[in-house]
């Protein structure tokens, strides 16, 4: 997947960012250094716009509690830590102690590290062990896309009235328009249909990225 919005130009993907929330010099060095040393996966990296996008949501909601399932380098999570309320907290689900140790520098140069808790291990299993009770203001899914509907199912009943509920890759590179969709994206399709269905949520999908769906709990 691309580290930008689905089908923009490059000037004119350049022009969006511009005109948007820049990214600050962390953020330019973490996708410098994402790109440099990961080439081969830094395409599972959020694109610049979106990662301004997840700020600004997450300010708009207030949230103070937040949740991420899949922190790869850091930027999302970044990103969102940034928008938290005063005392807010972000709990970060991922089983990369690779790829996560370079989020943990940034946390800390970004002065997050005091908002932000990384647990390591299946996502499953941690969203399970969470109170599961209504809690959670704000997550973002940016996983393996094999466990989609299984952190949806773990997380939506943890929102509280009002909740958002972000996934990134909904559109898979444009391919769940594909007449013949290979196996992996008949998954994201299958996702995207549950999803529309779902009547816990109203929800709308964004071709920001490589597609976000943006769910808000009823």
């Amino acid at each position: 997947m691309s580290a930008k919005t689905l089908g923009l130009p490059d000037d004119l993907q350049a022009y969006v960012v511009a005109n948007g929330s820049a990214p600050d010099d962390l953020i330019a060095d973490l996708i410098a250094e994402t790109r440099a040393a990961l080439p081969g996966r830094s395409g599972m990296q959020i694109a610049p716009e979106q990662a301004a996008f997840l700020t600004m949501i997450t300010k708009i909601q207030g949230a103070r509690h937040a949740v991420e399932v899949g922190t790869f380098t850091g930027l999302s999570s970044i990103a969102i830590a940034r928008g938290l309320v005063p005392g807010g907290r972000l709990v970060c689900c991922d089983v990369s102690e690779e790829f996560t140790a370079v989020a943990r520098r940034y946390w800390k140069r970004a002065g997050l590290d005091d908002r932000i808790e990384l647990r390591l291990g299946p996502a499953a299993d941690t969203l399970a062990a969470m109170p599961a009770e209504p809690h959670i203001d704000l997550a973002f899914i940016d996983a393996d896309k094999g466990g989609y509907a299984a952190y949806w199912d773990a997380i939506v009943p943890r929102l509280v009235s009002g909740g958002l509920v972000l996934v990134d890759n909904v559109l898979w590179d444009g391919q769940v328009v594909d007449a013949k969709p290979d196996p992996s994206t008949q998954t994201i399709i299958d996702f995207n249909a549950a999803v529309l269905a779902d009547a816990r949520v109203e929800s709308m999908l964004l071709p920001l990225g490589d597609g976000v769906t943006l769910a808000r709990k009823r």
